[in-house]
């Protein structure tokens, strides 16, 4: 009787695999980005800053030939240079164009939308008010378009700080990868603080962040835990874990089925499992293996919301790949 108690309780241990998770087009088109660049032009590929906020996809590709570096002065004078998805400041670019380097800008679109928008508040002689993480690289990027114009705020108690010089032409603009409630009630702050001050017209934060967030929200009432796949230093990662312990329920930011502690796992008959916009599929995979052999027999996948997004090569890449495949032919 035991043992068939045991099979039962064994059977009724669920994972709830949450859809959309992974990989965002961006993420896609930075990593498709390095892989045509050695396809085409062999290796080494210099790659500034990380590709993408994911320690397996960086480890891959160093394999494959790429070099990451932090800076521009660790590539060599002429190399080909790879600047990665989080985007760069004008600075980077002016040297990059002083030492010959050859640029392909794998910054996300959406990244660079944000990066307009600073420009056009600054010619406005607006002051911009950023909302994101101090040393993001994204953060770090747009603060460089306009740096004596930009003031940087992470939370509402920032906003509550704020010395304006001119209250009456102002702008805010936000890191792509924020948690959507944090960031309302920031916003929220500053048109109070601040009634004149405008917006992007349409939001910063990028549709696969906003995408996973509600995911992580809608299916909070089903779990006891949530294991979200995801680099440590990957924000739209983090967010992820933290909009799931607002909703009062125990996550866990873990780079692969290794960092799984068994404690986690007692008395809860229902994990969900979701991945951050840099995490590659293979690792979720391995996770449910991980999860199944535990115990956790039964699995339902629920998709909040399909995602369609794709993003076209950098012009400076996408000409050669046509002249590649022609030449093919």
């Amino acid at each position: 009787m035991a043992t068939a108690a045991s099979a039962t309780e064994v059977s009724t241990k669920k994972i709830v695999l949450l859809r959309p998770r992974g990989f965002c087009a961006g993420v896609v088109r930075a990593i498709d980005v390095v892989k045509i660049a050695l396809d085409l032009y062999g290796a080494p590929i210099y790659v500034r800053k990380e590709i993408v906020h994911n320690k397996h996809v960086v480890d891959e590709l160093r394999a494959a030939g790429a070099v990451f570096v932090e800076e521009l002065n660790e590539v060599p004078a002429g190399a080909r240079v790879i600047f990665s998805a989080h985007g760069v400041s004008p600075t980077v670019r002016r040297e990059a164009a002083e030492r010959d380097l050859q640029v392909i800008d794998a910054t996300c679109p959406l990244v660079t939308k944000v990066h307009l928008e600073a420009v056009r508040f600054a010619r406005k002689d607006y002051t911009i008010v950023l909302i994101g993480h101090k040393d993001h690289d994204e953060v770090i990027g747009t603060l460089g378009e306009a740096p004596e114009a930009t003031v940087l705020v992470s939370n509402v108690e920032d906003v509550d700080r704020l010395t304006i010089r001119n209250p009456e032409k102002m702008g805010f603009i936000t890191q792509t990868t924020l948690s959507l409630e944090e960031t309302k009630d920031i916003v929220a702050r500053l048109k109070e603080r601040f009634p004149k001050i405008q917006g992007p017209p349409a939001q910063d934060i990028c549709y696969a962040t906003e995408n996973r967030q509600l995911a992580v929200k809608a299916v909070a009432p089903m779990c006891q835990l949530l294991l979200v796949i995801g680099s440590q230093n990957s924000s739209n990662s983090r967010r992820l874990v933290e909009v799931c312990e607002k909703e009062g329920v125990r996550s866990y930011l873990i780079d692969d089925l290794s960092e799984i502690r068994p404690e986690w796992l007692r008395d809860v008959d229902t994990v969900a499992v979701t991945a951050g916009a840099s995490a590659p599929e293979n690792l979720v995979q391995e996770l449910i293996a991980a999860l199944r052999s535990r115990g956790y027999g039964e699995l339902e996948e629920v998709e909040i919301k399909e995602e369609d997004v794709r993003f076209s090569l950098p012009n400076e890449l996408g000409r050669k790949v046509q002249l590649h495949t022609i030449a093919r032919v």
